[in-house]
């Protein structure tokens, strides 16, 4: 293992929070930053949902994209047409496919590991050690294609480390039943070989948040084309929820729906539309509330092929976290962005943002939601970001 390397930062992970992380340490001129990240190509959302389309206006993708100097120097320095170009022709008051965004962080990405402040490691944290008496992170990275680890020592560690979709145990056993990738069933062109186009088959569709709506519209969109005895069943447990504009806020902000899948479910799955809509001729909905959920499993589940969880996000590991030698589990702070021990009491230099570690937002009603989505990244380590710099 090489001699440690200092640096103020540590940063893991290179999706929008990771990105946006950078960007506003760089902006605060807080010297060399180490970026880690096994691809540098805009996380999950361009891995797996370009494909997907956005609950997000594009101004606010823009927004995201000009929202720090060294944003807007990348921006400045790349030529056109780009990644921002075509996003500033596109209507600013809607919706688009998240392979836009996408392209944007990757863009940005690319200029911004050419700075000179920024370490670019590509690969993976292992393990990170706090020593409390010199208030220093001793973090341990495995390079790409390499067996030896380097060694990188800073007073700051911010985990931007992701989440991938829920899968929660079939509470039915003995079932015949496969899961399917709520990631697969969101990527159309990948969606469609995983079916078998003439051969009946039932999927099971769990949920009623935006994933689940999209998963619904995409296997609507198969077995009205190409899979034309594809059928499903939906299980839900609540009516269709919809983010509603108030007078300068959004109820239900970031668990409402919004875009195309509130249209489809508006025209086509509410319970007054869906019998004699198109995604009527192929859905049937389970009401799971009111406590029949295991009922109405043990009846439904069974002519089902496939399952499809579209449940929530559950946060990907983390590296081995100790301090002062010792294993312990971080426990987020979602005001701060900082993290406690499990007796309560603040793990110095150690900070978190993303999907994995949002920020808890409280609506006027008193309504408690979790911040996701890249403006929302970005206004949140913006504020955190100063205290981080400070401390």
């Amino acid at each position: 293992m090489s001699s440690p390397q200092k640096c103020a930062a540590v940063v893991v992970g290179a999706g929008p929070a990771g990105l946006a992380v950078i960007g506003n340490l760089l902006e605060r001129q807080l010297g060399q930053i180490a970026w880690v990240d096994p691809y540098f190509q805009a996380g999950r959302v361009n891995r797996k949902y370009r494909e997907v389309p956005s609950n997000t206006k594009v101004s606010l993708f823009q927004a995201y994209g000009t929202a720090v100097q060294p944003f807007r120097t990348v921006i400045n320095n790349t030529q056109i047409p780009n990644a921002f170009s075509t996003l500033a022709k596109l209507d600013q008051t809607k919706t688009c496919h998240l392979h836009h965004a996408a392209d944007m962080v990757k863009a940005l990405t690319d200029g911004v590991v050419k700075m000179e402040q920024v370490y670019q490691y590509e690969g993976v944290v292992t393990a990170a050690n706090l020593s409390d008496k010199s208030s220093t992170w001793t973090v341990r990275v495995k390079r790409q294609g390499s067996l030896n680890e380097v060694e990188i020592m800073t007073s700051r560690l911010i985990l931007c480390t992701g989440a991938s979709p829920t899968f929660l145990p079939v509470p039915v056993s003995g079932l015949n039943i496969q899961p399917l990738d709520l990631d697969v069933v969101l990527k159309p062109s990948e969606l469609t070989s995983h079916l078998p186009r003439e051969i009946p088959q039932t999927v099971a569709v769990v949920g009623a948040s935006h994933s689940a709506i999209l998963a619904l519209l995409n296997l609507v969109d198969l077995a009205r084309t190409s899979h034309p005895k594809l059928r499903v069943k939906w299980f839900t447990r609540h009516p269709l929820r919809y983010a509603e504009y108030m007078d300068g806020w959004i109820l239900r902000d970031n668990t409402g729906l919004k875009g195309s899948a509130a249209e489809f479910a508006r025209q086509q799955l509410e319970d007054e539309a869906l019998p004699k809509s198109e995604a009527g001729k192929f859905i049937t909905k389970v009401d799971c509330s009111d406590g029949k959920e295991l009922t109405q499993y043990e009846k439904h589940l069974p002519s089902c092929a496939h399952i499809v969880q579209a449940v929530g996000f559950t946060r990907d590991p983390l590296p081995e976290m100790s301090r002062n030698g010792l294993a312990f589990e971080p426990k987020f702070d979602h005001e701060s962005g900082g993290f406690h021990d499990e007796s309560g009491q603040v793990v110095r230099g150690l900070y978190g943002a993303g999907i994995a570690f949002p920020e808890r937002v409280v609506d006027p009603y008193g309504t408690v939601e979790y911040a996701v989505g890249f403006w929302k990244f970005m206004k949140f380590i913006n504020r955190a970001s100063q205290q981080w710099t400070a401390a």
